[in-house]
């Protein structure tokens, strides 16, 4: 088996790692003993760091906060390493990035100092959430998480020798999602070239990655010679701009009702406005509050989504689904834990009877249900005035 180290200069070994084999944190070790950095570098960021550290941290906290704090992809990312590692069937071994770990704790035993070189999987998630389609976003939940196609369990010290197991997570999303490729690995890899480019201004460099990152590495650190390094990483770090004509399109609906009830308003069709009121009340609360009934919502809930329609509909930065599922937030409150073991549901039956799942629903069932009565009013309005 060959050992899974580039040298990139005298001064710049990069050493690969499987995440899950005891065999890696002996190699780190090894390594650090024998190459004598004077910084060592690893394949994480804050977020991943912080969630190796403490496994368990997000468990019991509120799934608000999580959300407010920018962590939520952190649930994701974890939820899919676990599943990758249940459908690989590797049961035993170390944990993921335990020799990540180890290589801080052996810099910090030894005074050297230790950098973070990987981008913040959050910024990772959200630029290849947003490069991708709706259906490629679909196929990539779905392959990550809910697939459940049995695989032959894997050696893990073979696995060593290729790939790294968020490697594999993330190889296994680019299959299905080839927009998001480059985003997901690609990217990353020019990222830790250039920060490890960086670094060796002070001296040698032993940096830790997940063995199916040193191909991408050597490849990005030879054709970024002439790189601004810095620019380059600012680049990688920045996120897309959404577009806007959706919110466009979406707010034409309650400029055409506004439009409807000004013109009645002007030729003295008094009964005409009212019916078109009327119309729109009806067939807004009733079909959010269907929606909302349907996902299983709480009682108030339903209330709260019946109520706000008729008015969000006429908002397009508001949705009737998202007071609806603050409502059932409130009511019933989800944790982290709750929302790793929403991203493991291996039933659509679950949604229901997961916290998380179920304000999902009542939040989508909600604006479903909000959407199609305000088409539905559109539509009985405008046959009113035709006929």
């Amino acid at each position: 088996m060959s050992i899974p180290i580039i040298d990139l200069t005298k001064k710049i070994r990069v050493v690969g790692t499987a995440h899950i084999s005891r065999s890696s944190i002996d190699l780190v070790q090894e390594q650090i003993e024998d190459f004598d950095p004077d910084v060592i570098a690893v394949e994480l960021c804050e977020s991943r760091l912080n969630s190796l550290q403490n496994p368990s941290a997000l468990d019991d906290e509120d799934l608000l906060s999580i959300i407010k704090d920018g962590r939520s992809g952190m649930i994701l990312l974890q939820s899919a390493l676990a599943s990758q590692q249940r459908r690989m069937g590797i049961e035993h071994g170390e944990s993921p990035g335990a020799e990540l770990l180890r290589a801080i704790d052996l810099a910090i035993e030894n005074e050297i100092p230790v950098e973070l070189i990987d981008r913040d999987i959050v910024t990772t998630l959200k630029r290849a959430w947003k490069n991708m389609g709706f259906f490629e976003k679909f196929r990539v939940l779905n392959a990550l998480l809910w697939d459940d196609e049995a695989e032959e369990p894997e050696d893990i010290e073979a696995l060593l020798e290729d790939s790294d197991m968020l490697t594999k997570v993330l190889e296994e999303a680019r299959d299905v999602a080839p927009k998001a490729g480059s985003v997901l690995i690609d990217e990353r890899d020019q990222y830790m070239a250039n920060k490890i480019r960086l670094l060796s201004e002070r001296g040698r460099v032993l940096a830790v990655v997940g063995a199916g990152h040193l191909a991408g590495i050597e490849r990005a650190w030879n054709i970024s010679s002439s790189i601004d390094s810095e620019a380059l990483i600012t680049d990688l770090d920045t996120l897309p701009k959404a577009p806007r004509w959706p919110k466009i399109t979406v707010g034409l609906i309650p400029l055409v009702l506004v439009g409807i009830v000004a013109w009645m308003w002007y030729e003295g069709d008094l009964e005409g406005i009212g019916d078109t009121i009327g119309y729109w009340m009806i067939a807004n609360a009733g079909l959010a509050g269907l929606g909302v009934a349907l996902a299983g919502g709480h009682p108030l809930s339903v209330f709260v989504g019946a109520i706000a329609s008729p008015f969000t509909s006429l908002n397009p930065a508001l949705a009737a689904g998202w007071f609806a599922g603050y409502t059932q937030y409130k009511m019933q409150r989800p944790t982290g834990l709750d929302a790793s073991e929403f991203l493991v549901v291996d039933d659509i039956r679950g949604l229901w009877k997961n916290r998380v799942g179920r304000i999902l629903l009542v939040t989508a069932f909600g604006n479903l249900g909000s959407s199609l009565g305000a088409w539905l009013a559109g539509a009985a309005i405008v046959g009113s005035i035709i006929g």
